[in-house]
Formats: structure tokens, sequence, C-alpha cells
């Protein structure tokens, strides 16, 4: 019964890996120029969001300011509904990594081998309880950074700001993402309405 529940919530997961390799294979089989114009559409939207995450990151914690880089990086994906739910998982994983993270340092202090353990079988515990299965590995790289990186200050701290660059990431990538889904869908409006004009064929 649990071996069916779990292949059960494994599904969706097989499905998008499947998709995701599915689209990869399709961009190799396209010619070399088409491929470069794929790759130029996501770098340049990659930097984008990359930029406008790192510029907010900075106005908000100057000195850790990349971790909103890398989320961005992380979340953007060549299509929106993509992106979205990237984002969705990794704000979801390191939400859940910060409270296991604080609640691992408040039982053992920072480096404590059993208290990191524990801290770490709760967030994955956490995720898959909360049918977020895919947000369980940031999740644990969250509880690690948390727990195995030194710092002075409150317990919170680092699991706050770390959440906070995370979303500043997301959202940034997301606003990219959305102004680039939008863009495309004027574009093929335009292409389609000239090709509706008489005399277009």
């Amino acid at each position: 019964m649990i071996e069916r529940r779990m292949h059960d919530d494994e599904r969706p997961v097989r499905r998008l890996r499947r998709a995701q390799g599915l689209l990869e294979r399709m961009v190799r089989a396209l010619p070399p120029g088409k491929r470069a114009r794929v790759g130029l559409f996501i770098a340049a939207k990659t930097m984008a969001s990359a930029c406008v995450a790192y510029g907010a990151g900075r106005w908000v914690h100057p000195h850790e300011a990349f971790w909103a880089a890398i989320s961005a990086i992380a979340v953007t994906q060549p299509h929106y509904g993509d992106t979205r739910g990237a984002g969705r998982d990794r704000v979801l994983g390191t939400g859940l990594g910060a409270v296991a993270g604080v609640l691992g340092l408040w039982i053992g202090g920072t480096g404590d081998f059993l208290a990191f353990a524990a801290a770490l079988f709760l967030v994955t515990l956490a995720s898959w309880a909360a049918g977020v299965g895919a947000a369980a590995r940031v999740g644990g790289i969250t509880t690690a950074i948390v727990m195995l990186v030194p710092s002075t200050g409150p317990l919170w701290d680092v699991a706050a700001f770390r959440l906070g660059e995370v979303v500043i990431g997301t959202v940034s990538a997301l606003m990219v993402g959305w102004l680039v889904a939008r863009l495309e869908g004027w574009v093929e409006g335009r292409h389609r309405h000239a090709d509706d004009r008489p005399g277009s064929a």
C-alpha cells in the first residue's frame, strides 16, 4: 500500500523528467543555426533574470546577493509554466529547509552531526508528506547551509536571509519569464495577423 502510494506520488515527477528529456532531444535534433537561436533566447532570459535578481539582492542584503542570482538561474526554464513550477519548488524547499535548519541549530548548534542528520531527515519527510517531493532536495541543501556554514548573530538570521534571497531570485525569474511570454504572444499575434491579411499568401 505504502509502496503503491509512493509510486503514485512519483508519477508527475517521472512525467516531467520524460517531457524534459523529450524537449532536450528535440532541441538536439534541430539544425545548428536553430539550436543557436534557442540557446541565444534562453541565455538572454537567464541573464536578464539573474541580473534583476542580483540587483534587487544587493539592495536588500549586499553581501549575500549572489544567492538571489543563483536562485534566478536555477528556476529559469525555457517556458514560463516550467519556471513557475521550478520557482514554487525552490521557495517551498527553501522555506522548509530554513525551518528545519533553525530547529537543528536550536537543538544542537552549528555543525552538530546528530542535529544535522535529524534536521535533514525532518525536511525530507516534511516535503514528501506535504506533497512537494521535488522540493526535498532544495530543502536539504538549505538545511545544510543554515546548519553547517558558521555564522554570527541570531539563529534565524542565516535562514531568513537565505529564504529572502531565494524569494527575490524566484520573483525576478518569474517577472522576466512573464514579460518574455507576453512578448512572444504579441509577436506571434502580429505574425498571425499579417498572415491573415488578403494577398499575404
